[in-house]
């Protein structure tokens, strides 16, 4: 069974465009733009939970320019 998550992405606003970038360069997330109290939503997909939170701890987080996340969690 197959794990998903939306990630809410809060980013320093002089660097949105080279965060946007980088996280289209994760395997299989959609990245998009958005308005409002978060600035960038990613979908992930992974076989298990884990590989969600791997995929967050590894790839999201550490992107120079991210400052927070929220990650939403499905099954």
């Amino acid at each position: 069974m197959a794990a998903n998550a939306y990630v809410l992405v809060n980013v320093d606003p002089p660097r949105t465009v080279a965060v946007l970038e980088r996280l289209k360069g994760i395997p299989g997330a959609i990245v998009r733009e958005v308005l409002g109290p978060y600035d960038i939503i990613v979908e992930l997909e992974a076989d298990t939970p884990e590989d969600v939170t791997a995929l967050v701890r590894h790839k999201v987080r550490p992107v120079p320019g991210v400052t927070a996340t929220v990650t939403c969690l499905w099954m």
